[in-house]
């Protein structure tokens, strides 16, 4: 069992130097760009990424790490009267895109967060972001699938693994937050 957990842990490690340091610093810059000019953020996924995105958002309408006033960010997986209103009356293909479309306005971004990149009610949120002039960030896995060509910046983890793909998705999302607040909100 040791062993086991050690090449858990080692391996964790090993994928987390994959991270695209230099998109993760754009990322924290498009970001600081959109709040300092009144945007606001809208961030999907589905499954264990939707819980990623509602943490996201939460982490930004709360706090991270120091007492601020809050920052707009909305999970598009948590209302489900909505969720199940588009899924019944249109598919789980437009749950996102259709909230894009009502929330969205061109200088807020969309954050799409899959592991496969290839979740196609997250590509066509991305399709409606891009035409509201929304900037679209991905949080990606493996080669980033069909969603990396509708992002103005995917952030891809090279990995088959969809756990170490998440726990670079979560560091990447922490370290944005704590990027973001700071400079937002430094003395």
């Amino acid at each position: 069992m040791r062993q086991e957990i050690e090449r858990i842990l080692y391996d964790s490690i090993e994928v987390k130097k994959t991270i695209p340091l230099d998109l993760v610093q754009i990322a924290c810059e498009r970001i600081i760009h959109s709040y300092r000019n009144n945007g606001k953020l809208l961030i999907c996924g589905n499954g264990g990424s939707a819980a990623d995105a509602q943490h996201m958002s939460g982490e930004f309408l709360n706090r991270f790490l120091m007492e601020r006033d809050p920052l707009p960010a909305i999970a598009l997986s948590t209302d489900t009267s909505t969720i199940t209103a588009i899924g019944n009356d249109y598919g789980f293909d437009q749950i996102f895109s259709k909230q894009v479309q009502a929330h969205g306005r061109a200088n807020d971004i969309l954050i799409g967060i899959t592991t496969s990149g290839n979740s196609q009610n997250i590509i066509n949120a991305a399709e409606v972001a891009r035409q509201k002039g929304m900037y679209v960030i991905g949080f990606l896995g493996k080669d980033g699938g069909k969603l990396k060509d509708y992002c103005d910046l995917p952030i891809i983890i090279p990995s088959n693994s969809t756990p170490r793909i998440q726990e670079c998705h979560e560091l990447v999302m922490h370290t944005i937050c704590e990027i973001v607040e700071r400079e937002l909100y430094k003395k």
